[in-house]
C-alpha cells in the first residue's frame, strides 16, 4: 500500500527590513493612525505640568481610568509642589493605595516634589537632562510631561502599547523602550513624534490589543504581516 506523502510547509517569505520603514508604507500607517485618532490627546487627566508629572508615575503599572479616579482629589488637597513636598511619605501611600505600588509611587512622588522646589524654584523643568534627575522619572515620562505640558518634542513616549505595536509593524526590532525609542525617532518625523505617541496608545487600546487585536477592523491589517494577526 503506497505510503501517503507529509505535506510540506511552504517556508515564509521574509521582507527585507529596508522595506517595512519604506517611505510609502510609512506614510500609510502615518494616515491610518491620523484617519483613526486625529486628535489623540494624554487620556491623563491634569490641569498643569506637576499633576501630569504626578498622574504618570501613578499610571505605572496601572490603568489612566484608576489613575484618574484617584487624581481629582489628590490634587484638591494638594494642588502645589510644596503641599506634596511636605507629606509624609506614609500619608500619600495612603492617598494613592488603589493605584498599586504605592510605596514606591509615593516616593518618587515626593522625592520629585521636593527636588523641583529646592531646584527648580516649584516648577517642572522643560529638559530631558534635568527631568531626569527628579527620582522616579524616566525617558517615558520625561517625554509624556515635555510633549503634552510644553509641546516640546524631546523623543517618543514607548509604553507597553507603543513597544507591541512598533514591533508588530515591524518599525522597530529592538527589545527594550528605549532602544524602541531610538527606532521611532528615526524613522517618524519630529513633527510627528507627539502626535504619534498618542495615537498609537489609543490604537493599542482600542484597535491592536494585545490578546486579542481587532485586525477586521484595522486600516492598517493590508500592511500589516505580524505572526499575532487574528484574519
Amino acid at each position: 500500500m503506497p505510503t501517503k506523502a507529509k505535506a510540506t510547509k511552504r517556508p515564509r517569505t521574509r521582507k527585507p527590513a529596508s522595506a517595512y520603514l519604506a517611505p510609502a508604507r510609512l506614510a500609510k500607517i502615518f494616515a491610518g493612525l491620523d484617519q483613526l485618532f486625529p486628535r489623540a490627546q494624554c487620556a491623563l487627566r491634569h490641569e498643569n505640568a506637576f499633576q501630569l508629572l504626578v498622574a504618570t508615575i501613578l499610571s505605572a503599572q496601572c490603568t489612566d481610568e484608576r489613575v484618574n479616579m484617584v487624581t481629582p482629589g489628590l490634587f484638591q488637597k494638594y494642588p502645589t509642589p510644596q503641599d506634596f513636598a511636605s507629606l509624609r511619605q506614609e500619608v500619600l501611600e495612603r492617598e494613592i493605595r488603589s493605584t498599586g505600588f504605592f510605596r514606591n509611587k509615593a516616593k518618587s512622588i515626593i522625592g520629585a516634589a521636593r527636588k523641583i522646589v529646592a531646584d527648580f524654584g516649584g516648577k517642572v523643568p522643560q529638559t530631558m537632562e534635568e527631568l531626569l534627575t527628579l527620582p522616579g522619572v524616566a525617558r517615558k515620562t520625561a517625554n509624556v510631561v515635555l510633549g503634552t505640558a510644553y509641546g516640546i518634542a524631546s523623543g517618543l513616549v514607548v509604553d507597553t502599547h507603543v513597544f507591541r505595536i512598533a514591533r508588530r509593524l515591524k518599525l522597530a526590532k529592538q527589545k527594550t523602550p528605549e532602544k524602541v525609542e531610538q527606532d521611532l525617532m528615526k524613522v517618524v518625523p519630529q513633527d510627528r513624534w507627539i502626535a504619534f505617541s498618542h495615537q498609537m496608545i489609543w490604537f493599542g487600546r482600542k484597535i491592536c490589543q494585545a490578546r486579542k487585536p481587532l485586525c477586521a477592523e484595522c486600516p492598517l491589517e493590508p500592511i500589516c504581516d505580524s505572526s499575532d494577526k487574528r484574519v
